[in-house]
Formats: structure tokens, sequence, C-alpha cells
């Protein structure tokens, strides 16, 4: 009789072996500007926090490949080694799983290639909140990419505008940035017609933002 497989978590060789694929892919894509150590400290970086606060296991690797890719990527821009082609926004809430989802996602909505949108968390939790997740639905914009990740330097360094959302001193406040902190309920726990409250007033900020970057 067909017995069904047992999810179990992978052991430390599986990981082991799933982090130096993840480093061996991201040091060939990023040649020439990160040494392979580098790029093995930023894998390792992002696998650590990750692995402390994401839900999903069985994703953890992708998640793992993205985060540290990002981060090097904004280190990359930090140091002048790439270029950036368009402004920098950076949303930061507590748990990146609300209000910063929110406001970068309709930001890369209202203004698709004229801005790149990153989000971190203070203190990160490990899935989206799915009511956030539902009023952006509504808008016609989908979540599928986007997971909670903790706060690092490097995206702080490369991002031209900080948008901060209850988080406190916890983003670094850096020369030559632009900061904007902004007075945005939690949707934590809220109704849905609350969220679709706090959506569209993420929505009003993030278009006035958009238009004084005159995007």
């Amino acid at each position: 009789m067909f017995q069904p497989r047992q999810h179990t978590e992978p052991g430390p060789a599986t990981a082991r072996t799933q982090v130096a694929s993840i480093v061996e892919d991201l040091t060939y894509r990023f040649e020439g500007v990160f040494a392979p150590d580098q790029v093995e400290e930023a894998v390792d970086t992002a696998h650590r926090e990750l692995a402390a606060v994401s839900t999903v296991h069985d994703f953890l690797p992708v998640l793992v490949s993205k985060l540290a890719r990002e981060r090097l990527t904004a280190a990359a821009q930090a140091e002048g080694h790439l270029a950036k082609t368009v402004p920098e926004l950076l949303f930061v809430c507590v748990h990146n799983a609300g209000r910063s989802q929110l406001a970068a996602a309709l930001a890369a909505h209202l203004a698709p290639g004229k801005v790149h949108v990153r989000s971190a968390g203070s203190q990160p939790t490990g899935e989206l909140n799915p009511a956030v997740v539902e009023v952006l639905a509504e808008r016609g914009i989908t979540l599928t990419d986007a997971y909670p990740k903790p706060l690092s330097g490097d995206v702080v360094r490369a991002a031209d505008v900080i948008i901060t959302m209850g988080c406190g001193d916890a983003c670094p406040i850096l020369p030559g940035k632009r900061y904007l902190d902004w007075d945005v309920a939690d949707p934590a726990g809220q109704p849905l017609e609350v969220v679709r409250d706090i959506r569209d007033d993420v929505q009003q900020r993030v278009t006035s933002l958009l238009r004084d970057l005159d995007l």
C-alpha cells in the first residue's frame, strides 16, 4: 500500500550543498565585482538570517539566493561598481510583512521601470500578512516573489530615498540620503476593511512621493 512521503527538514549536509551551489552561481554572476569569499559571506549571512525567521523551509534556498543576490547588487551599487539607472526606494517597517510590502508593491506598480524598490524589516516575520496580499490582489498586484527579509546596511547605502513606517531608530542615518517617516497604521490583526483603508492611505503617500520625484 502506498504511504505518503513524510516531510523532513533538510539535514546539515543538504543545507551545505544548497549553500555551496548558491555561492557558485553568485560568484559567477558577480565575477570581477566581489571575491568568492565575499559572496560566500553574503550567502552564509542570508541563510542564517532567513533560517531563523522563515516558516517555509522547502523554499529557503530560493529565498537565500534572492536575498544574497539583492544585497550583493545593493553593495555593488553603493560602491559604484554597478550603475543605478532609476531611483532606488527602500521601504522599512518592523516585520516587513505589511506596510513596507504594501508600499513597495504599489510603488513598483504605479511607476514600472521608472523606479526600483526594496523593502525590509527591523524584526522580520516568517510570512506576509494574508490581508495585505488580498487587498493588493484587489488592485491586480500579486506578491508572488515577496517575502519578509531583514534590513541590512547594503540596501540602506544603495537607496536614494528611505521610507520608514513604525520601526523607530532601526534604520541607520547616512549622509546624502533622503529620509521620510510615514505614520501609517499597522495592518496586523486588522479586519479586511481596515486593511483596505491602510492600502489606500499608503497609495496616496506613494503617489505623492513619485510625483515629487517627477516619476
